[in-house]
């Protein structure tokens, strides 16, 4: 079974409400339509209800089962606004605003049916950009106990089966944090341990990667992921994690066993965490593109509630994986 169907499979069991806030947009509403035919989760378009309606009649889509949820009448939407109000009232949002931003702002309206229990998840991003995404999950859901940041991750299904957990890899942070400081690089790691267990029923071995292993280089990069690595064992005493490891020492088991004998996670790595974005963005790019590995994501992790975001290029069958992928990560 390959990973998206171990994901959709999950998804299935668990029956979740996912909000796909993009309500209006075409293949959004054609999305969500394959979504309940096949028994993914239970969906709701946000948006104003003719403009819906006209949209899936344009594309011959049956909307039956799916709800579709019109902020400037839904009865909920006060009781959202002034639940907004609370929450940001402390960083100057007046009553004014918070209905202003509920009633025109799907995403917003989106977040407050997760805050307020209404929903498990929420999708978007076909029509909006990332940081207008995550803009009112980071003010509304905030992160989760224990996690001090949001980040990415990718799940990487490699050909290479003997690499990994039978070819299954995670990889973070690939998408949000640019240069992340040690104690941001420690909690990268712990949210990807834990989407690892969460969609794949992954047992994470954790490795903190750099162009050092186990001392071989001194530089103050080497020292962040040295300090990094502790930080995990302080923060997930259980987790199996080991660094600072070059990527062959991580993946390789007799080169682990060479430059980190003793290790658990040398050599037998699955989650690899990347010193920055530069070096995760590219090294998810060559695996995919030159290793022939699939990559799906990037999943958002972190935050209390599963929120997550869609290339503006995504394609319809994009958004059905990902809700599948938001739905599951709920359980």
């Amino acid at each position: 079974m390959s990973a998206m169907e171990q994901i959709r499979a999950k998804a299935k069991a668990a029956n979740r409400h996912i909000v796909l806030a993009e309500g209006t947009e075409e293949r959004t509403v054609q999305a969500a339509a394959r979504i309940v035919e096949r028994g993914i989760a239970r969906v709701t378009l946000v948006g104003p209800a003719e403009e819906v309606r006209a949209k899936a009649a344009q594309f011959g889509v049956s909307l039956e089962g799916v709800a579709i949820v019109d902020p400037a009448t839904d009865p909920r939407t006060e009781g959202y606004a002034l639940a907004l109000y609370e929450l940001r009232k402390a960083k100057g949002m007046t009553p004014e605003e918070a209905r202003k931003l509920v009633t025109e702002n799907t995403l917003y309206f989106g977040t407050m049916m997760l805050k307020m229990g209404d929903a498990d998840g929420m999708v978007a991003g076909a029509i909006n950009s990332t940081g207008n995404v995550l803009r009112p999950a980071l003010q509304i859901i905030k992160t989760a106990p224990g996690i001090s940041v949001v980040s990415s991750c990718f799940i990487m299904e490699s050909p290479r089966t003997e690499y990994g957990q039978d070819g299954l890899f995670i990889f973070g942070d690939c998408a949000v944090i640019p240069n992340p400081t040690a104690d941001e690089l420690a909690a990268i790691a712990v949210a990807s341990a834990q989407t690892g267990k969460a969609l794949l029923d992954m047992d994470p071995k954790v490795a903190m990667l750099s162009f050092s292993t186990k001392g071989s280089a001194k530089h103050d990069l080497v020292t962040k992921v040295q300090q990094a690595t502790e930080k995990v064992r302080a923060l997930a005493p259980e987790l199996s994690v080991d660094g600072e490891l070059q990527a062959d020492a991580a993946l390789v088991e007799s080169v682990g066993r060479l430059k980190s004998p003793g290790s658990t996670v040398a050599g037998h790595a699955n989650v690899l965490i990347f010193p920055d974005l530069q070096a995760g963005n590219i090294g998810y790019k060559l695996v995919q593109r030159l290793g022939g590995a699939m990559a799906i994501g990037p999943i958002i992790q972190g935050l209390a509630k599963p929120v997550n975001d869609l290339s503006r290029g995504c394609s319809i069958e994009d958004i059905v994986d990902v809700t599948a992928v938001t739905a599951a990560r709920s359980i």
